[in-house]
């Protein structure tokens, strides 16, 4: 049957059909560590950031690395040489379902691309295996609250790659923010001022890496003809299995901005501007974003630049001192946190109140909490993960939904908002700095979205509402009940 005209009803019995025979029961042989055993973990995905995984989970005492999976035996191979080659010997697999049947492994972590992340997480934690998750921890909304779902059933530990939440210096400066020293917050403004070029025009369909199991690869995806240059990476920039930007690098800023707020929920008013813009390429996510999370506490609002300052400075653009970050406006003075650790508090005048900087273990935590058997130990566990992926992941539903407009046209839209008009401005002349056109190459005004938190399900808008979630492709599915 082809997958676009799949019926809704199908769908559900295809899905059901599928998670039940690929579901992994909490095996009987699944022993939770006692404290004074090594605690035996493997790494899933690591030709990116999963490669801090393993140099991190090979220094901390009382963890053992047994195994590495990835989908590209080059990159497989190579890891398995060189950890052997450090007295680490590790079991190698392609397919993580051969590697959850292993009762020697009880934890995993993941850095695979983003649309992995939700269906191997749930896996893990139905092969009572413990997870670190890199963020986003989804690929859409759905996801990320059926993983927290199937955390909580099977008693699972399951810490999102946040790690900024456990630096000693952001918890202060949380505290600092909660305890309202600069009066009450009234914007958290987050920031993703990261470059990021073209990844080039291709005319037709690339050849996969004869090392690449392509099959697995793809997993919940569409199966697609692979249409850029690079298989690896520049998968952040198609939809199909990437969040741009927001999803890539911005997840951290927008977890510190929802923390700076203490919200525990999703905004119940969103709206995306944005295009990719300065250059055509085979990317779809946009370079060029800010996005308005009307909360009723305070505006979390957000921008994404992957531009340079001008076509004649290859540096990023700052707003108060950061490019990638978070400036929280409160009543009495503004915050600026530049780093994952790093920060400072300033009066209205700009006057340095009060420096932050203090570094922390987030694989320590999870280490720790996987001993305590409290999910409650963890500082980034996986429910703050999905409502912060979620924020990012309503962003885009906005932005995809929209349409082009004129600049006027987006304007007039935004007007009655001098928050909303102060960001578009500076936008604007960021985007004019870089010669960029916004008369022949128009931007997208994205749809006002309005949510009910508790749900986490969109009012009056079947089309939004479709985009919660995705079809999967079997028996990659993602089941509806963990």
């Amino acid at each position: 049957m082809n997958m676009q005209t799949l019926s809704r009803r199908g769908f559900l019995k295809t899905s059901l059909a599928a998670s039940a025979s690929l579901a992994l029961p909490l095996p009987s042989w699944s022993q939770t560590p006692g404290a004074n055993d090594d605690i035996r973990v493997a790494v899933v995905g690591f030709n990116g950031q999963g490669g801090s995984h393993i140099s991190s989970l090979t220094k901390l005492k009382g963890v053992r690395l047994v195994a590495l999976c990835d989908v590209d035996k080059a990159v497989l191979d190579k890891n398995v040489k060189q950890l052997d080659a450090k007295g680490i010997k590790v079991e190698a697999y392609t397919d993580v379902r051969k590697l959850l049947e292993n009762k020697n492994i009880d934890a995993i972590t993941t850095a695979t691309p983003n649309h992995w992340h939700a269906l191997i997480s749930i896996w893990a934690c139905q092969a009572g295996k413990d997870v670190y998750v890199e963020k986003p921890v989804s690929h859409n909304v759905s996801e990320g609250r059926r993983i927290v779902q199937a955390a909580r059933k099977y008693d699972r530990i399951v810490q999102t790659g946040t790690q900024c939440r456990s630096t000693e210096g952001m918890r202060e400066m949380m505290q600092y923010l909660h305890d309202e020293k600069l009066g009450k917050v009234k914007i958290a403004r987050g920031l993703c001022y990261k470059r990021r070029a073209s990844i080039g025009k291709t005319e037709g369909p690339q050849a996969i890496p004869e090392s690449v199991n392509y099959d697995l690869w793809t997993g919940p995806a569409p199966m697609m003809p692979l249409h850029r240059k690079k298989l690896h990476y520049d998968w952040h920039w198609v939809w199909p299995t990437g969040c741009g930007d927001l999803g890539n690098q911005g997840i951290h800023q927008m977890d510190l901005a929802r923390w700076a707020l203490q919200v525990n929920e999703l905004s119940p008013r969103v709206l995306s501007v944005g295009g990719r813009l300065g250059y055509e390429d085979d990317g779809e996510t946009p370079n060029t974003m800010f996005i308005f999370h009307d909360y009723k506490k305070a505006k979390l609002i957000f921008e994404v630049r992957g531009l340079p300052r001008s076509t004649t400075d290859a540096k990023m653009d700052e707003y108060r001192g950061a490019s990638i970050g978070l400036v929280v406006h409160c009543e009495d003075g503004y915050m600026v946190i530049t780093s994952y650790s790093a920060g400072k508090a300033f009066d209205n005048d700009g006057k340095l109140i009060k420096s932050f900087d203090a570094g922390g273990d987030h694989f320590a935590n999870w280490i720790k909490a996987i001993r305590s058997r409290k999910h409650t130990d963890l500082n980034a566990d996986i429910l703050e993960g999905h409502l912060s992926s979620a924020l990012c992941h309503t962003g885009n539903i906005s932005y995809r939904l929209g349409a082009q407009k004129e600049p006027d046209e987006i304007r007039e839209v935004l007007q009655s908002d001098p928050d909303a008009m102060e960001t578009a401005q500076r936008c604007y002349e960021h985007l004019q700095a870089n010669e960029v056109d916004l008369t022949k190459t128009r931007g997208t005004l994205g749809v006002v979205l309005k949510m009910d938190p508790q749900t986490e399900r969109f009012i009056e808008n079947d089309k939004a509402n479709e985009m919660l979630t995705r079809i999967y492709r079997p028996p990659f599915v993602v089941p509806e009940k963990v």
